[in-house]
């Protein structure tokens, strides 16, 4: 390992090679990532839809309950107010 004024300069160049390394892999995912949103768009399916499913996959039950208990207050709260015409609201 060379050593110029205490700094590792094997050690560095590991680190930045593997940062790389995982930057190239994660662009390779990134385009394998969009060519499946793209063949899913091709056979008609939502990808707006798939997308929240996959969202939906990442919580847990109680999380997912909490965000559907919010979600219906929040709308109850807009539904009680009652809504400001198009041309006031310009």
């Amino acid at each position: 390992m060379s050593d110029v004024v205490g700094i590792a300069g094997d050690r560095i160049r590991s680190f930045v090679e593997r940062i790389q390394q995982i930057e190239t892999e994660f662009k390779d995912l990134t385009e394998a990532k969009k060519e499946i949103i793209a063949e899913t768009k091709g056979e008609g399916f939502d990808v707006k839809v798939l997308k929240e499913i996959i969202k939906l996959r990442k919580q847990d039950q109680e999380e997912r309950d909490e965000h559907e208990s919010l979600l219906d207050v929040y709308m109850g709260a807009m539904d009680e107010v009652a809504p400001v015409p198009a041309a006031q609201a310009a």
